[in-house]
């Protein structure tokens, strides 16, 4: 009887030896549950993803200083169409009535791309909004890196985004590069006068244009910081040697 319980203790006393020796070994694990460089890198992600949205869905990529044609109204009476205040984005152009009233329009109404006055404007909107969408993407895999344990698969995941990330900054750089060119159509020439390939004329550059163009090139750093994401930080996320 006495050894029996000599048994049971031992066996007990065994039993907390392995909980005690295996509980210092899950605090690291623990503490590397989260990455600073990865938290980082998914809010910047998300917030690209929220000002690059914004940016190409605004009307205001060219517009038209009203102040400025109204000035020069008082010198040309002939430009009697200057006195409405117009603005054009990707997918929408707003303009100004004689009543003070500011309205907003798609070209030709939703569904309707071939209604886009250009083919270059066309071709901007399939690749900003096709390279916003991969980094929306990109995004969505970097908020599920964070509930991953570091391994194999967060490394994988980590790569897999930070490709997508560099992709999307050439995609959306592209279609910033393209929109210039629908400057010389007759729908802008209406407006903005002697416009044309990267000449607004009377108009000038928006700040819709302007806040894509600073969204594009944060998204640059994206990759960078995926490469270091992982939690395991000795054997960072391989990336081209560009980088």
């Amino acid at each position: 009887m006495h050894s029996l319980l000599g048994r049971e203790k031992k066996e007990e006393e065994a039993g907390f030896g392995i909980d005690l020796g295996l509980s210092p070994g899950f605090l690291p694990q623990a503490a590397a549950m989260f990455s600073c460089v990865g938290c980082f890198w998914v809010l910047l992600s998300s917030a690209l993803v929220a000002v690059c949205s914004f940016s190409f869905i605004s009307p205001a990529w060219i517009v038209k200083d009203q102040l400025r044609n109204n000035h020069q109204q008082h010198h040309h009476h002939h430009h009697l169409h200057n006195k409405d205040s117009v603005s054009f984005g990707l997918l929408w152009h707003c303009s100004e009535s004689l009543d003070h009233m500011y309205r907003c329009y798609t070209f030709g109404g939703l569904g309707k791309f071939a209604e886009i006055p250009s083919s270059s404007w066309q071709t901007s909107a399939v690749l900003c909004s096709g390279g916003c969408a991969l980094l929306a993407v990109s995004s969505l895999l970097a908020i599920i890196t964070i509930f991953l344990p570091s391994g194999g698969c967060e490394r994988r995941i980590c790569t897999l985004a930070g490709y997508m990330q560099m992709a999307s900054v050439f995609i959306m750089a592209a279609g910033l590069l393209v929109y210039p060119f629908g400057l010389n159509s007759s729908l802008v020439r209406s407006f903005c006068g002697d416009s044309d390939i990267y000449n607004a004329g009377e108009c000038q550059i928006g700040w819709g244009y302007m806040l894509a163009i600073v969204g594009v090139m944060l998204t640059v750093f994206l990759p960078f910081f995926a490469k270091y994401a992982p939690k395991e930080q000795l054997s960072p996320t391989p990336l081209p040697t560009l980088l």
